[in-house]
């Protein structure tokens, strides 16, 4: 209940594949807060009943007197000096848990149990009280039972399934040990023997009990699935983290579904390298603030086209991007996939250009499919998503011929024969020899 003895949180290097325990020791802190709540709540109860203790001596004095057995003075300031005791150590305690927040540190779980052992023998400590006053067994029947639960509920606030079991233990045992000795004082007149029976009160011992098990059931499932909320979170901001801000939502729900951990493989993809024409001399001759805004203007629309055609953009290359088709998911058509996003960019920057939202702007577009390792590479402070391979080298070297056949959209021979007769509109330029290979390939114009 008092001064709480303390040891630093460690933190540890999270590990992808120790997630939930990492999210334990954070959620540490996060406990702290709601065990501080509790505590305020629990002070909320304590005052209160304060309050109506005091209250009583003015609505109803000749009443409780009689009850009292006209010892209710003494009883009122007993019970206020109760009151006040355990007031001042309920307000130590949550001092001391803010302490522990602002330094970043957490309880002994020893000291939470004993805490609990002691606020909880709070009403028991108050039922004894009034047995001195009212008789043993009138006692039983005081409203200050009803504080049993109260706590046991306010328990939950630990987030702990142990300690809300042991509070409903510790208040079903005192109160059956305290209704056997008030009890064992013999009958008393004016009382049915149903009401002070042992058994009666026993049944409420084990309400009590019961009343701990279903908070920490309760309590067990709040924290499991707010663990749960946490890792998707993580797992999310890993993806991010992996793939830039530019993954569609479906992708990344398709990602988080396979749980993939982005390991090195090989993969059938369509890589495509789109680059804005005249790039430089536009950029030669406005602030940079006006060229940020242009580039922004037409990513905007060109990196949601992408997302919905299922593809990812993997690099910003200042005045363009490569995306990927396939990787690091395939929907078995990346590159008609590729081919329907390439198309519809295009029409969609002639639209943007005709309605004068953005400068008059022509780019050029390559596609090329093939065999290609992809996976996360980096280090545990920065990793990023990479597809390499011959199929990247091709596919930005014919996004360059664009300028040669004065073209905004070359494919390459394996993107053609993979869409087979889905194409009617692309011209056979022929095998063109491309730069960095000995062989020529056969490329096609579409746009």
């Amino acid at each position: 209940m008092l001064a709480l003895p303390t040891h630093k949180l460690r933190r540890r290097r999270k590990r992808l594949s120790d997630i939930p325990s990492a999210f334990e020791e954070e959620f540490g802190l996060e406990i702290l807060e709601s065990d501080k709540l509790r505590m305020t709540i629990m002070i909320g109860v304590v005052v209160s009943a304060l309050l109506l203790l005091l209250s009583i001596s003015v609505l109803a004095y000749e009443q409780t007197q009689r009850i009292f057995h006209g010892h209710f003075r003494s009883f009122q300031l007993s019970a206020c000096l109760l009151i006040g005791l355990v007031l001042v150590c309920l307000l130590a305690e949550r001092r001391a848990i803010t302490r522990l927040i602002r330094h970043g540190g957490r309880p002994d779980p020893r000291w939470q149990y004993l805490s609990a052992f002691i606020e909880t023998s709070i009403p028991t400590i108050a039922l004894i009280n009034g047995a001195m006053f009212l008789g043993p067994v009138y006692t039983l029947f005081m409203p200050t039972l009803l504080i049993y639960p109260i706590f046991i509920m306010l328990s939950a606030l630990r987030l702990n399934f142990r300690i809300c079991v042991f509070t409903g233990a510790v208040a079903g045992l005192e109160y059956a040990l305290l209704a056997v000795l008030c009890l064992s004082q013999g009958p008393v007149a004016h009382i049915e023997p149903v009401l002070s029976g042992v058994s009666g009160h026993l049944l409420k011992a084990v309400l009590l009990f019961m009343t701990g098990v279903v908070t920490g059931l309760v309590t067990m499932q709040i924290k499991k699935r707010s663990l749960k909320s946490f890792e998707v979170l993580e797992e999310r901001n890993r993806i991010s983290r992996t793939f830039g801000e530019y993954v569609s939502p479906e992708v990344m729900d398709k990602l988080l579904t396979h749980k993939s951990d982005l390991r090195s493989e090989k993969r059938n993809v369509c890589v495509m390298f789109l680059d804005i024409r005249n790039f430089t001399s536009f950029a030669e001759t406005r602030s940079p603030e006006e060229v940020v805004d242009y580039l922004e203007s037409l990513f905007e629309f060109m990196i949601e086209i992408v997302n919905r055609h299922h593809g990812i953009i993997n690099k910003f290359l200042g005045d363009g991007f490569m995306a990927v088709f396939g990787a690091p998911l395939s929907q078995g058509a990346d590159c008609s996939n590729a081919v329907a996003a390439s198309l519809e960019i295009l029409a969609r920057l002639r639209e943007e250009v005709e309605k004068g939202t953005v400068f008059p702007t022509t780019v050029g577009i390559g596609l090329h499919a093939g065999e290609a390792v992809t996976g996360s590479l980096g280090s545990s402070l920065r990793r990023e998503y990479t597809v390499i391979g011959d199929v990247v080298n091709l596919a930005s070297r014919i996004e360059q011929l664009n300028k040669q056949f004065d073209a905004q959209f070359l494919i390459s021979g394996a993107v053609w024969t993979a869409l087979g007769d889905q194409l009617h509109a692309a011209i056979p330029i022929g095998d063109v020899l491309v730069k960095g290979r000995e062989t020529p390939i056969p490329v096609y114009k579409v746009a």
